[in-house]
């Protein structure tokens, strides 16, 4: 069994270069596979290992950064390793939104936890902000959500703009750290009544019972998981090999869906030539599978 990591920081971190190679140095010597976005503004990982690794990774990281608490974080299970391979990356942004994180005024708390977080989402004056992705938003999302379908978070401050600044908004996203962005954003455009899902969907999941949630489907991560269901446990949704999107267990039945080609969200899009090409990728894969190896191309999830 394997622990996922999920955290972010907003603190001002210098010497990149040298912070890049002592990471990726620790991720190695530690087996630890993930990614880790460093920038001067901060950090956003999410990487995995066994537990007791995490932990003195954790330690590590903290104490070569010289942060005390991450602004946010998440740990869950998964029966396989959720990533290939170690990475630590240098970025202007941890999220991409032309926004300098520093100097901000925080005012009041936004972060609300999920135990209270229904209780807000219910009110009729409450517009409910899904920030995420448009492919993550039809994976799974809260009831009567609004999604801005913008398929790049740089292009979010446009949307954005169009709201009232006395409208009560209700942000959520999977960890937390592009509400994050965003409520700074809107602080910054004296917006007064803006809050945020503390720990983003994956903390709700995880603390509020299937019986009481106002969640819908499954929420998608970026790791060979896929998906994940309340309780954070393994969801149903797999990888198109064509187009990289999540697909259902109603999109195989689709008469468009081709393992490792296609699925009905590209079967109109790709080309023959790409078809071809992937065919005979899924080949290998096939073959790899049979002799008892690995392909490249293989993914680790079911």
């Amino acid at each position: 069994m394997f622990t996922v990591f999920g955290f972010y920081k907003f603190q001002k971190i210098n010497d990149l270069k040298k912070k890049q190679k002592i990471l990726s140095d620790l991720l190695v010597n530690k087996n630890i596979n993930g990614t880790i976005i460093v920038s001067k503004e901060g950090l956003n990982g999410s990487i995995s290992g066994i537990n007791k690794d995490i932990k003195t990774t954790i330690i590590r990281l903290k104490k070569i950064l010289n942060i005390k608490e991450f602004d946010c974080f998440n740990d869950s299970k998964s029966k396989f390793k959720p990533f290939h391979k170690p990475k630590v990356k240098i970025k202007k942004e941890v999220v991409p939104m032309d926004l300098k994180m520093s100097n901000r005024i925080k005012k009041k708390n936004t972060h609300i936890d999920p135990t209270k977080w229904n209780e807000l989402i219910k009110k009729k004056e409450t517009l409910l902000l899904d920030v995420r992705k448009p492919f993550e938003n039809k994976v799974g999302s809260f009831k009567k959500s609004v999604n801005p379908d913008i398929g790049n978070f740089r292009d979010f401050p446009k949307y954005l703009k169009k709201l009232k600044k006395d409208q009560l908004i209700a942000m959520f996203c999977t960890g937390g750290i592009r509400c994050e962005k965003a409520t700074v954003y809107l602080e910054k455009k004296g917006f007064k009544n803006v809050y945020q899902l503390k720990g983003g969907i994956l903390n709700y999941l995880k603390k509020i019972k299937q019986k009481n949630s106002l969640w819908k489907g499954e929420c998608f991560v970026f790791d060979n998981r896929v998906t994940l269901k309340h309780g954070l446990t393994q969801g149903t949704y797999s990888i198109c090999g064509g187009c990289r999107q999540p697909i259902s267990i109603k999109d195989k039945k689709s008469k468009k869906y081709e393992e490792g080609v296609t699925c009905p969200n590209c079967f109109n899009k790709l080309s023959k030539n790409q078809k071809s090409r992937f065919r005979m990728r899924q080949s290998q894969v096939y073959k790899a599978k049979l002799s008892g190896k690995k392909y490249i191309f293989q993914k680790e999830y079911n």
